[in-house]
């Protein structure tokens, strides 16, 4: 009998293989699905609960009833879910069945994330909230990181009308959702087994593992560590008399900085604070937080913070941001007549939330002359380093793309010649290439599609095709109508729906999500 086995994962991009051939399957196990969905809305409750004891440490009893219906509804229905597959406790997952629960689950957090934001809108305070979409895009934004919104900062001020308890809310759907809702669940749940690793492939960004444990479970642990140790030093940097930011303001900006979501509790961003400390720490922890995770561990276990040099995806990205940055300082003090030192301190933070995807600002800009402008949308499009929480379509995959191009080109004069794409002295396999090739003609596509639906809105080019690039690569601001002072209110239900379905689908890089229109996927 023909045996079929896996294939190697590569560290360079998500292998969508099967374990069987492809006209055998096994039934969908729906049951195990219920039940991993109805702990994941429960752990989600628990999370949402934690908001309470800061709606209550500012005396915002309307804001705490909203919570507990919401909490409420959220475990019911988690408790309901998980009901239904409580006899499958022992048993694991397979590939299919992780890319449902994953999919799944981001709709889900989405769902049940935003009733907070619905019970205290709608039925306590100032209707910040208008309608259930809006709720949903705001929660959808949060969690995957992307940061955009439909509160106006400027002319209603309606961000800092937020409550405190909502405003935590707010930034902690963006802490979970920078490392990952599924690799937190896998942390705490040890007993999903060999299960676990679909849905750390399914969900994860990027290829992580190299140099980490080679247990899923404790893989998912060494990232949640480093991404806490991270967030707390950054908390407590900020709370320090050097930058002295108030507490509560510390947590939320630490939280959406290493998530590189870009919330802020104020209208105005960052630039509200007007500090070149607080400017600087949170330019520093936003590049932090656009490296692979995975070099940290290395790091940290060779005890040689130098080691992180030796990777060439890190000295690329660091060496995009350098140049990014001077070339943006030398524009803006050209064009706009500002002292250089101030030139330099707004293109370093633009630069940094552009390429890492966080969308802090401390500058609108949309004002900047043309050659910045464009290339900070092109900053967006490449996004920050495979295995970190950013966007894009990360540095890696560029390098990939560039060095097989350029053996393309040399094949044409020298065709017997054979030469191999390297990253970090590993040989790229021609199927991972070809993988990588093929999320780049997808990410365009949908692009490029995606701009063409926002036309249908009447909007003009720069507001159409920035709004689809801000949520596809979870960066949050665009240009013109959805620059970095405005928001994305006036979009209509149906838009502002289609927008969070782009969010999702550049959270879980294409493949998790478009699998799933695949007929061939759920033939038995």
């Amino acid at each position: 009998m023909k045996s079929y086995s896996r294939k190697k994962h590569s560290r360079y991009e998500p292998s969508l293989t099967f374990s069987q051939p492809p006209h055998i399957y096994e039934l969908m196990n729906y049951h195990i699905i219920s039940r991993l969905l109805g702990v994941l809305l429960i752990v989600l409750s628990g999370a949402m609960s934690t908001s309470i004891f800061f709606s209550e440490l500012f005396n915002e009893r309307d804001t705490t009833y909203a919570l507990l219906n919401a909490v409420f509804i959220t475990l019911t229905a988690g408790g309901i879910l998980f009901f239904i597959g409580r006899r499958y406790a022992h048993a694991t997952i397979s590939r299919r069945e992780a890319l449902v629960v994953v999919s799944l689950s981001w709709i889900l957090i989405g769902v049940f994330g935003a009733l907070p934001y619905l019970y205290d809108g709608v039925f306590f305070r100032y209707g910040l909230f208008h309608n259930y979409t809006d709720a949903f895009f705001e929660t959808i934004s949060g969690f995957t990181t992307t940061g955009s919104t439909v509160l106006d900062p400027v002319l209603t001020t309606e961000i800092e009308k937020l409550s405190h308890g909502l405003h935590y809310w707010r930034s902690l759907t963006h802490w979970l959702g920078g490392m990952g809702i599924i690799v937190l669940f896998i942390a705490i749940f040890p007993q999903l087994g060999v299960g676990a690793k679909h849905l750390f492939r399914s969900e994860v960004p990027g290829p992580i593992t190299e140099g980490l444990k080679p247990k899923i479970k404790e893989t998912s642990t060494v990232l949640w560590r480093i991404y806490v140790g991270l967030t707390l030093i950054e908390f407590l940097i900020l709370i320090s008399p050097v930058c002295d930011m108030g507490w509560f303001d510390a947590l939320c900006h630490s939280f959406a900085t290493m998530a590189t979501g870009g919330f802020s509790t104020k209208n105005g961003s960052v630039a509200d604070f007007n500090s070149v400390s607080i400017d600087l720490v949170i330019t520093l922890f936003m590049f932090l937080a656009g490296v692979n995770f995975s070099l940290y561990y290395v790091a940290l276990t060779r005890r040689s913070p130098l080691a992180i040099f030796k990777d060439t995806e890190f000295r690329t990205y660091l060496g995009i941001v350098v140049a990014a940055t001077v070339l943006v300082a030398l524009n803006i003090w050209e064009f706009r007549h500002e002292n250089l030192f101030q030139a330099f301190r707004h293109a370093a933070f633009q630069v940094t939330a552009m390429i890492t995807t966080t969308g802090f600002g401390t500058d609108d800009f949309d004002l900047y002359p043309t050659f910045s402008k464009l290339l900070l949308v092109c900053l967006m499009f490449i996004g920050g380093s495979a295995g970190s929480t950013a966007g894009g379509i990360k540095v890696s995959r560029i390098i990939v793309l560039i060095k097989a191009a350029h053996y393309e080109i040399y094949k044409t004069f020298r065709p017997q010649r054979v030469i191999s794409v390297k990253i970090n002295n590993s040989t790229i396999p021609d199927d991972i290439i070809r993988s990588i090739f093929g999320f780049f003609v997808i990410a365009i596509t949908t692009f490029v599609g995606g701009s063409l639906f926002m036309t249908l809105f009447d909007y003009d080019l720069a507001t159409a095709t920035t709004a689809v690039a801000a949520t596809l690569f979870n960066i949050g601001p665009g240009l013109s109508q959805v620059g970095a002072t405005m928001n994305f209110a006036f979009i209509p239900p149906i838009g502002k729906l289609f927008l969070s379905f782009c969010m999702i689908l550049g959270r879980l890089e294409f493949y998790t999500l478009l699998v799933l229109i695949v007929p061939d996927f759920w033939r038995r």
